[in-house]
């Protein structure tokens, strides 16, 4: 049985993945709107990638007898006016749901809920990554974006991106 301030906060955590997901269509929608159809493939599959964790999440409190609570999705706020500002909204963005994650895990070693800190060390591992992508991509925009030839091939770069689906086994 889940600790009751654990099950908050990782209903609290689907609550903020489906967020996720809906920030980064936004972001895809804004792109796809200035016709930057690679960076908005891009965040198409992020935004995949972030309702898919919102899935492991309810899975993982069904699978140990926990209540799903579903909770409404703020719609994103967020104003675009140039280019890279998704970019950087985005990675700020992964740097909070890392800071959440972490949270959580804080919470499990306090309560010694070994099970639940095991499950979040694939999100932990996760979110190096997706704050690395991130990072990268404002990195790639910042050396090359602003010149409309670069900026053409960092689109087609981003287009080529696919989604596989996350491998993680719930026990």
């Amino acid at each position: 049985m889940l600790n009751e301030k654990i099950i908050e906060l990782l209903n609290d955590q689907v609550n903020k993945e489906f967020y996720s997901a809906y920030l980064y269509l936004d972001m895809a929608n804004y792109y796809i709107d200035n016709d930057l159809d690679g960076f908005g493939n891009w965040f198409n599959i992020q935004a995949q990638e972030e309702r898919d964790h919102a899935m492991l999440f309810i899975k993982y409190l069904q699978n140990n007898g926990a209540k799903v609570e579903l909770k409404a999705i703020d719609k994103p706020n967020e104003e675009f006016n140039k280019f890279a500002d998704p970019l950087e909204v985005s990675y700020d963005h992964e740097q909070y749901v890392t800071s959440l994650i972490n949270n959580i895990y804080d919470v499990a070693y306090t309560v010694k809920d070994f099970r639940t800190m095991q499950f979040l060390d694939w999100f932990i591992k996760e979110q190096g990554e997706e704050e690395a992508n991130a990072s990268g991509l404002v990195k790639k925009y910042k050396l090359f974006g602003e010149d409309p030839k670069s900026l053409y091939l960092l689109n087609q770069e981003l287009a080529s991106r696919t989604y596989s689906a996350p491998t993680l086994v719930l026990d």
